[in-house]
C-alpha cells in the first residue's frame, strides 16, 4: 500500500476546521498532519511536518492565507509545499493573487466533501485544480480586462477538436462535463488537455482560460 496523503488544515473558523479534519481523517488514504487557525502557525507547521498538501483558508489572523501560501509555495521557495486554497464567493477576487503566490488549486468552502477529497488527491499528484464554479466567476470578473491578441484561431497550433476542448475549458467546464458535452471519455479529455497545455506551453488550466480569452476563443 502507498503511504497516505498527509494533510495540514489551516482555517481560523473552528467549526470549519473541525469539519475538514473529521472528513480528511476518515479517509483510508489520508491522514491529518496537523491543524491551525492562523497563517503564521500554518507556515511554521508546514515547514516542521512537511505535509503533502496544505488546505489553506484565505482570511486568517496574524498572517493571511495569501502570504502564507507565498511563503510555502511561491517563487524562490527551495522546497515548495502543495497548497489547496479554499475560498468563498465574496473572496474570489483573491483567486489570481493566490495563484501567483503559488497555490496549486482552489475549491469553494461550500463544495461537497467528495469534491474536497478529490481536490486534495488531485493536488497531491502534482496536478493543478480549479473549481469549475470558481473558473466561471473568475472569467466573468476578469474577461473584460483581457485584450484579445491579433490573429485568428487559424494561427493557433491546435487541431479543431483541441480548439473545441480549449473553448470548453474557458467556459469553466470540468473534465467530466467536457466528456459529456463531446460524448467522449474522461481519459480522452485528459489527453486533449495535456496536448493543449504542451502545444501552447501553458502551465495549467488557468493559463489556458486566459489564453483562450486573449485569442478571442471565448467571450
Amino acid at each position: 500500500m502507498s503511504a497516505p496523503i498527509r494533510v495540514l488544515v489551516c482555517d481560523d473558523q473552528m467549526l470549519v476546521r473541525t469539519g475538514l479534519v473529521t472528513i480528511i481523517g476518515a479517509q483510508p488514504d489520508m491522514e491529518v498532519a496537523g491543524e491551525c487557525g492562523d497563517g503564521r502557525t500554518g507556515v511554521e507547521l508546514a515547514r516542521a511536518v512537511r505535509p503533502d498538501v496544505v488546505v489553506m483558508d484565505i482570511r486568517m489572523p496574524v498572517l493571511d492565507g495569501l502570504e502564507a501560501t507565498r511563503l510555502l509555495a511561491g517563487a524562490g521557495v527551495a522546497h515548495p509545499v502543495k497548497v489547496l486554497v479554499v475560498t468563498t464567493f465574496n473572496l474570489d477576487e483573491y483567486v489570481y493573487e493566490a495563484l501567483r503566490a503559488g497555490a496549486s488549486g482552489f475549491l469553494l468552502k461550500d463544495a461537497p466533501p467528495d469534491r474536497l477529497l478529490h481536490g486534495i488527491r488531485t493536488v497531491a499528484t502534482g496536478a493543478a485544480l480549479l473549481d469549475p464554479e470558481v473558473t466561471r466567476r473568475l472569467v466573468g470578473r476578469y474577461a473584460a480586462r483581457i485584450r484579445p491578441a491579433e490573429g485568428t484561431s487559424r494561427d493557433i497550433p491546435l487541431t479543431p477538436r483541441e480548439l473545441e476542448v480549449l473553448r470548453l475549458i474557458a467556459d469553466g467546464l470540468s473534465n467530466s462535463e467536457i466528456a459529456a458535452a463531446l460524448v467522449i471519455s474522461q481519459e480522452t479529455v485528459k489527453t486533449f488537455v495535456s496536448r493543449i497545455l504542451a502545444k501552447l506551453q501553458l502551465r495549467d488550466r488557468v493559463q489556458a482560460v486566459v489564453y483562450a480569452y486573449r485569442h478571442g476563443l471565448a467571450t
